[in-house]
């Protein structure tokens, strides 16, 4: 069982930790938050909102700096040429549905709003597709959250013996990724 000091911390700043989280990347901890919000610690509708609000802000920038800085900032960035040429390639012939689906493919996340910016799509057209995949993403992923702490209760039947290992283990996969996409970024960049 979450000891009573964790509970009020994960319900005061846990909304504020999504935001952040989903600003720079944020399945891992989407995920997260929907299995909390399925404990009752945080209102799914919050999760959401936070998830959306960090995503989309994070892709506007992205966009952004690739509106104001393009492709001379790319030479100066080897490591993202191989990404970048496959997804301009793709932009070129796709435009709308890459703005719609490229938060949803690992490997382009980050560099793609970059791009999108970079090859002069129209600010409110990339706001109006960012939006809307932002929303669909936020809401899956929470929920895919949410349906794996009922599966877990159902599978394991008293799950507040096993909260702190599931919280743990979900943690631990986290990490595990995230010090996964940083060996694979550092081997590429040699």
């Amino acid at each position: 069982m979450l000891s009573a000091a964790i509970v009020p911390s994960i319900t005061h700043y846990g909304y504020l930790v999504i935001l952040l989280g989903t600003f720079f990347e944020g399945e891992t901890i989407l995920v997260l938050a929907g299995y909390l919000a399925h404990r009752g610690l945080l209102s799914f509708a919050g999760v959401a909102i936070a998830a959306f609000a960090g995503t989309f802000a994070g892709d506007q920038l992205y966009f952004f700096l690739g509106r104001k800085k393009g492709m001379a900032y790319l030479e100066t960035h080897p490591s993202w040429h191989a990404r970048a040429r496959r997804v301009m390639r793709i932009l070129q012939h796709h435009p709308n549905l890459i703005a719609l689906v490229f938060r949803f493919v690992y490997g382009i996340r980050t560099i793609t709003p970059f791009l999108i910016g970079a090859g002069g799509m129209s600010p409110w057209r990339f706001m109006a597709l960012n939006a809307a995949s932002a929303l669909v993403w936020a809401s899956t992923i929470g929920a895919l959250g949410y349906l794996l702490g009922h599966t877990a209760e159902l599978v394991l039947q008293d799950i507040k013996r096993y909260e702190l290992i599931i919280v743990g283990a979900i943690i631990a996969a986290g990490v595990s990724l995230w010090l996964l996409r940083l060996l694979v970024a550092h081997r590429r960049r040699r």
